[in-house]
């Protein structure tokens, strides 16, 4: 099996960011899954300390974006802020996925800024907590049909549509939107707004109840004739039809392997606290001894470790290769689909291993495997991903391939 280090300068960050799930996260996951649409008041300290890291060059433990830095020497090896922040995301979903989604500042919509804003965006948008909007209640999972229209009028765009399954869509400072600046055109117009909260028009309709990440808020937003300034536009305003959707598109080739790393994490915890639970209950597993001479519920162990020791090195690989400046949307959705069908199959089997202790309350088992399925679903279902591995295996365009 390969087995990769830690690299050296990611070892300190990950020690803070675990102890902060540890010491933070974990000791408030049940509250606020019980508490549902309650802002989790104990993060606000918290997230002044992940801005300090993320502005330190390094990377920190929230959604801190893939940026690739085309004037860096193209040579060598490196591992540099994408892969950390995988890293920290990893620990900080050990301790609560919900939580995290709750950080301010550390949302989707950041990741995205992060990524794919200018340099006046960057400053501009810099201590603004954006939320990300795609998923509207006719498209689903096919982002290229976007009926949300963004008209150009003046020295402005007027957004006009709905957004349904928005994370921190009602805390946010701003809301990161798509729109299409002429649906005609098709995929090509797909653009990405920053709709800063206040703006006239722009309304949070309803909260979602949900089946996990409880402690984060899931809204729906209505955009009414909503005047954002030409200059909220991230990356260029240019309908590029040759280069089609690739431009709003790299958005996700940034923020999945962070949804990955969340799952990675979160499966992880799970089989953790299995680990310690079978031992306790006198069940070993001896990593020496084939798994058909063990204990069935070692022999299961032993499978779902694997599961997750694929799903976690898929993941670093899709952030090592944007910090040394390669192409990666196929290793991203890769890691996310492997990533997010893996942490549902590993907590519902741990739940199962574990018997009616991994049921009840008295356990986070429970909430880990009511949690897990989010993330095989938002940032692009399962399915979603296995078309896009198709296409970039066998060159098929999504014409060519639906």
């Amino acid at each position: 099996m390969i087995n990769l280090e830690t690299p050296k300068k990611a070892r300190a960050l990950i020690n803070q960011a675990y102890q902060a799930a540890s010491e933070v996260l974990r000791p408030i996951s049940r509250k606020y899954d019980r508490a549902e649409h309650e802002y989790p008041v104990e993060l606000d300290m918290f997230a002044a300390v992940l801005d300090g890291l993320n502005s330190s060059g390094e990377g920190g433990a929230g959604a801190a974006g893939v940026r690739r830095n085309e004037k860096e020497k193209a040579t060598g090896n490196r591992n540099g802020g994408n892969l950390a922040t995988v890293l920290g995301t990893i620990e900080m979903c050990w301790g609560d996925v919900g939580l995290l989604l709750s950080m301010p500042r550390q949302g989707l919509g950041n990741a995205a800024i992060a990524s794919v804003a200018n340099d006046e965006q960057l400053k501009r948008f810099a201590k603004v907590w954006a939320a990300m909007a795609i998923t509207e209640p006719g498209t689903g999972s096919d982002s290229a049909n976007i009926t949300t229209t963004a008209t150009e009028d003046g020295d402005s765009y007027v957004l006009n549509g709905e957004k349904i399954f928005v994370t921190s869509g009602a805390r946010a400072d701003a809301v990161v939107v798509w729109a299409t600046l002429d649906r005609s055109v098709g995929r090509a117009a797909i653009k990405s707004f920053v709709v800063e909260k206040g703006t006239p028009g722009f309304e949070v309709v309803r909260l979602e109840h949900k089946l996990g990440i409880r402690a984060s808020d899931t809204a729906v937003l209505r955009l009414d004739n909503c005047r954002v300034p030409k200059e909220n536009l991230l990356g260029s305003p240019e309908i590029n039809t040759s280069k089609g959707f690739a431009g709003v598109m790299q958005t996700f080739d940034n923020t999945r392997p962070l949804v990955a790393a969340m799952a990675v994490g979160l499966a992880r915890a799970a089989l953790e606290e299995t680990a310690k639970i079978l031992a306790e209950a006198g069940v070993v597993v001896d990593y020496d001894r084939p798994a058909h001479h063990q204990h069935a519920a070692a022999a299961a162990y032993l499978e779902l470790e694997a599961d997750y020791e694929a799903a976690y090195l898929l993941t670093l690989e899709s952030a090592w290769m944007a910090d040394n400046r390669k192409p990666n949307s196929l290793q991203a959705s890769m890691a996310k689909a492997k990533a997010g069908r893996s942490v549902v199959d590993i907590t519902l089997k741990c739940v199962e291993l574990i018997g009616t202790l991994g049921y009840t309350e008295e356990m986070l088992l429970e909430k880990w495997a009511r949690d897990s399925k989010i993330l095989d679903i938002f940032e692009g279902t399962q399915q979603i991903q296995q078309l896009i591995v198709a296409r970039r295996l066998l060159g098929k365009t999504s014409a060519e391939l639906k």
